[in-house]
């Protein structure tokens, strides 16, 4: 891949249009999730959500285990992982923009789900320790770096010998679209 822009270049836009998103109307979330999983997760969280898919149905989360959710946007998926690994285990919810840590404190918080903690930081430098994390989740996130390379090192950097990655993402073939598509914010952060 050719890095036609900087990377804090693409992480304004990605700010710009993330932080200001205010509904989704949870339409992803509602075709995504079942009414299983949804049940479990407050309203406002749903409202919020902008996945691509259902990882975490399968994903091995015992209880216990220690997530990192990678992107965490409003929670959902950190919410749900809290769940699923039971108050003896432990939900990282990263993400770069306070905005979304912010939901997602207030969305684990109504779940119920204290083991939820926000961290601020980037997926390209994950501010862990290595060997730190059972299972390592994102949906559709890691689409949105530059440095998408960069991301899986920290992603192994984090993990633990026999842990695992279970994500779910947009692709593409950067080779077919032309510089003034790839170079654009929407393109981005879209």
């Amino acid at each position: 891949m050719t890095d036609l822009m900087h990377a804090d270049e693409i992480r304004q836009y990605v700010k710009h249009a993330y932080s200001s998103i205010q509904s989704t109307g949870g339409v992803s979330a509602k075709e995504l999730y079942s009414p299983d999983e949804l049940a479990l997760v407050p309203a406002s969280t749903i409202d919020l959500s902008l996945g691509v898919a259902n990882h975490l149905r399968w994903a091995d989360l015992p209880v216990s285990a220690t997530v990192l959710d990678i992107g965490c946007g409003a929670g959902i998926d950190s919410i749900l992982a809290a769940h699923r690994v039971g108050p003896s285990g432990r939900v990282v919810a990263l993400d770069f923009l306070p905005e979304m840590l912010g939901r997602t404190r207030e969305g684990a918080a109504a779940a119920g789900t204290p083991s939820v903690e926000v961290l601020q930081g980037t997926m390209e430098a994950i501010p862990l320790r290595a060997a730190s994390i059972d299972v390592v989740v994102s949906n559709g996130v890691i689409n949105l770096s530059p440095r998408k390379a960069r991301v899986f090192a920290e992603c192994a950097r984090v993990v633990r010998p026999g842990g695992q990655l279970c994500m779910s993402d947009i692709m593409i073939d950067e080779e077919d679209l032309p510089p003034e598509v790839l170079t654009h914010p929407a393109a981005w952060a879209g």
